[in-house]
């Protein structure tokens, strides 16, 4: 699945064109390393979104095309520094 996608459906990131502007912008990391939208996702990945005052972490733990608000919590788990 695409990051900007991942990003979107795992509710990380509310709408998928701020995700993509996000990568665009180099403030999406994965595995520490600027990622772009088109960045195909795989389990075990950790993503790292620099959007507001302090970065967010999370890794990725499942992969779904869709998921609804009690499930999306359940596709990534959020890192604490």
């Amino acid at each position: 699945m695409r990051l900007d996608k991942y990003l979107k459906v795992s509710r990380l990131i509310k709408r998928r064109t701020i995700a993509n502007e996000a990568c665009d912008a180099k403030r999406v990391l994965v595995n520490g390393v600027p990622a772009r939208a088109s960045y195909e996702v795989k389990v075990g990945d950790l993503i790292e979104i620099t959007l507001g005052q302090r970065p967010l972490k999370a890794k990725v733990l499942s992969i779904s095309e869709y998921a609804t608000k009690e499930n999306a919590g359940l596709l990534y788990e959020i890192i604490e520094d």
